[in-house]
């Protein structure tokens, strides 16, 4: 068992999945870091920005580094490491456009480039249960 998932690990076409999952974590970072940078331009300018957004940007950037360190624990063989990006890139899109669909809660252009994070991670999931990905860890351990 051990051999085999080493085996598709070491795979080229494993180890570029994992890379385009990597850089779609990295894309939802930089989107998360464009919504807060774009928070702080509102609230310099003297629009009124919430709490809620300048908290919900901070959260969702902090946790796209802790999400990539995960993928690259997973690409190195972690299971564990691998069904947490799997279930989080899978509950993330979700929970963000959810979020964003609450009447009030966050402005449209808020909404907007939330969304465009949250197909970053839509991407990692999709990747994550595709069948390169899913070979590399054949079985739950």
């Amino acid at each position: 068992m051990a051999t085999t998932a080493s085996a598709h690990l070491g795979d080229s076409r494993t180890q570029a999945a994992f890379g385009t999952v990597r850089k779609c974590i990295t894309l939802f970072g930089a989107v998360s870091a464009i919504v807060l940078g774009v928070v702080a331009v509102m609230a310099f300018t003297g629009h009124e920005v919430t709490a809620f957004l300048w908290i919900r940007g901070a959260v969702l950037l902090a946790i796209a580094p802790l999400v990539h360190r995960m993928a690259v624990r997973a690409s190195e063989g972690s299971f564990k490491a691998f069904d947490r990006v799997r279930t989080l890139s899978t509950v993330m899109p979700i929970a963000i456009v959810g979020v964003d669909l609450v009447p009030g809660l966050c402005p449209a252009w808020y909404a907007v480039l939330q969304g465009l994070s949250a197909l970053a991670m839509a991407g990692v999931a999709v990747l994550t249960r595709g069948p390169v990905l899913s070979a590399a860890f054949p079985t739950t351990k």
